[in-house]
């Protein structure tokens, strides 16, 4: 069965007439083992929502005749898709891995849920920029990846867009910090720990953000009907390295960070050097305006690592 603009299937939750309203389902692609899927699972059982979680553990997930009847069985009202291609300097070799899962699978998600009224929420990356701004990019400013990771994902946002324009929403996102998976935070409070001496990049500057901000910031939009592009990440910017000083600081680590130019640490993928996100347009639609990315940090060092249940 192929979703149409003509025959597409009401894929939402409805509820018994009489009967006390059903709690919508989430379907968090990716949620079971991703860190911002886990951290979109925690936000939306929060709220009482039914949780669902699909991924390559649970079948042949980019087939589009499961994927499909998986989608139908699971009756979603809101479907986020984390599953991502993120390795970003092993994409510069394996192009064709990076496509079929920043392109083609969210093009599949379009074409599945197409006239629907399931709202679909996407993650896209900063890294569609070529960093030659020096104020925060807005959702309308060119794009120009440097890299096939930030190329793959420009493609796949254009074809959920083109698929489905009326029902799904991308989130542009950036640095990505979180409890459940391997992340920059946590690697380099692992490697403070047992060298008195770290070198960091300082000339590459973004938007950190906290996964668990950004599931909120997600539902919302999600809970908004939100379409088109939406900036989503914690307020103001830093560097790599001042990312990387404020972390070891609030751990209390007895570690030195100091700062490297990006040509003293050579990496296979281009990065831009400012990729800062504005996230006016996130809070016209929802009202949230994110709070600075120093309180997120300090909440997840404390929750995690203060508390003993992040390793470093």
């Amino acid at each position: 069965m192929n979703a149409t603009d003509a025959d597409a299937p009401d894929l939402s939750s409805t509820d018994v007439p009489g009967s006390a309203p059903l709690p919508p389902v989430a379907l968090v692609l990716g949620g079971a083992t991703g860190m911002l899927g886990q951290a979109l699972t925690r936000a939306a059982e929060a709220k009482g929502w039914t949780v669902r979680t699909l991924g390559r553990e649970d079948g042949p997930v980019t087939s589009p005749d499961w994927l499909e009847a998986r989608i139908a069985d699971l009756n979603p009202r809101y479907v986020f898709n984390a599953v991502a291609y993120t390795a970003v300097d092993d994409a510069e070799e394996h192009a064709d891995e990076a496509y079929a899962v920043n392109k083609s699978f969210p093009a599949l998600l379009g074409r599945i849920v197409r006239g629907s009224s399931v709202r679909l929420i996407h993650y896209g990356t900063d890294f569609v920029f070529n960093g030659k701004k020096r104020t925060p990019y807005v959702e309308d400013d060119p794009t120009d990846p440097l890299s096939v990771y930030g190329a793959s994902k420009l493609a796949g946002e254009q074809a959920l867009l083109t698929a489905a324009p009326d029902n799904a929403c991308v989130l542009r996102s950036a640095w990505l910090f979180g409890p459940g998976r391997k992340n920059f935070v946590s690697t380099i409070l692992r490697l403070a720990a047992s060298s008195p001496r770290l070198t960091v990049v300082h000339d590459q500057v973004g938007s950190p953000t906290f996964t668990a901000d950004l599931a909120a910031m997600s539902l919302a939009l999600a809970e908004a009907e939100a379409t088109g592009v939406v900036h989503a990440a914690n307020g103001g910017q830093a560097s790599w390295c001042e990312l990387a000083c404020e972390a070891v600081s609030l751990a209390n680590v007895d570690s030195l960070v100091q700062p490297i130019t990006s040509d003293q640490w050579p990496q296979k993928a281009r990065r831009p050097t400012y990729s800062v996100l504005d996230t006016g347009r996130l809070t016209r639609l929802t009202g949230i305006k994110p709070r600075p990315w120093p309180q997120a940090l300090r909440d997840y060092i404390f929750q995690s690592f203060a508390a003993g249940t992040e390793a470093h």
